[in-house]
């Protein structure tokens, strides 16, 4: 499991230097939200566990473009996800606004 300790903060203020260990290697990382990096660390050791679980491999790099190769998947199918919904909110909103249009000519209509 991905560990972190937050160190003292490296020229910038705002970016802070997060020990982290992914798959039994420790790294230091810098950003400006130290949790949300642990999150990520996390993220990715537990991906590269589960990749090395299944495939019974100890090849650290192997593992790792398995993970990646995994994690980009996800990525994408939430992107494609993302993109039809996104078509489908702006061809409602669409139809919602002339409904709207509509309806707002309707009185005017009567008053004339």
């Amino acid at each position: 499991m991905a560990t972190a300790t937050k160190q003292p903060p490296l020229k910038d203020a705002n970016n802070s230097s997060v020990r982290v260990e992914i798959f039994d290697q420790a790294y230091n990382l810098r950003g400006s939200d130290a949790e949300y990096i642990l999150n990520l660390a996390e993220y990715v050791d537990g991906k590269m566990r589960a990749v090395a679980e299944q495939t019974k491999t100890v090849d650290t790099s192997r593992v790792a473009v398995l993970a990646a190769l995994n994690i980009a998947d996800e990525y994408h199918l939430l992107k494609r996800g993302g993109d039809e919904n996104k078509a489908d909110y702006s061809h409602r909103a669409q139809r919602l606004c002339s409904a709207l249009d509509e309806v707002l000519k309707e009185p005017a209509k009567r008053a004339g």
